[in-house]
């Protein structure tokens, strides 16, 4: 029975690294999104004061 359960903690350990690994990627991707989001709105707020001056 011991056999059976080695297998079943690795693919749980092998599931954990994947997901890890996902959520790290997703993060990078949400702060790099939420970077250029913030980039335009400090061009678009930069362009608004050289209309009004």
């Amino acid at each position: 029975m011991a056999d059976k359960t080695a297998p079943n903690s690795k693919a749980k350990d092998d599931r954990e690294a994947r997901l890890k690994a996902a959520l790290k990627a997703n993060l990078g991707r949400r702060k790099a999104q939420a970077k250029a989001r913030t980039d335009t709105d400090k061009a678009d707020q930069a362009g608004k004061e050289q209309d009004d001056g």
